[in-house]
């Protein structure tokens, strides 16, 4: 198991600071298929995960859904037939914070265990 995916979410205000260039790089190594792009000039991290039908994607989705609301930090969650894809941004800094790759692993590890 990756070792963010045991790892618990902090809060964070306004004035927490966004991750640099490095320290996302860093986490990136960690969290394989996971990709950072800019959408409204915020990084966003984003992964497409592939499922056998619409039932096995929903129930992937309530999963996390769940797992967000147990660490309070929620993300953008597209469900379609066979594909659910997932992507975590930090909204009060508009940008990436270490939360975000903490979900990021606990999202891929709720994967494996559907599979």
């Amino acid at each position: 198991m990756n070792d963010l995916a045991r790892l618990h979410c902090r809060a964070v205000t306004s004035a927490t600071p966004r991750l640099n260039e490095g320290d996302i790089t860093q986490y990136l190594t960690k969290l394989p298929g996971w990709q950072v792009y800019e959408k409204e000039g915020e990084p966003r991290l984003e992964k497409t995960f592939q499922f056998r039908d619409f039932n096995q994607a929903l129930a992937f989705t309530n999963r996390v859904a769940g797992k967000a609301n147990e660490e309070d930090h929620h993300p953008a969650i597209l469900t379609e037939w066979g594909k659910v894809i997932v992507t975590w941004w930090t909204h009060k800094i508009k940008g990436l914070h270490q939360n975000d790759f903490i979900m990021a692993a606990k999202t891929d590890q709720l994967y494996q265990e559907a599979l």
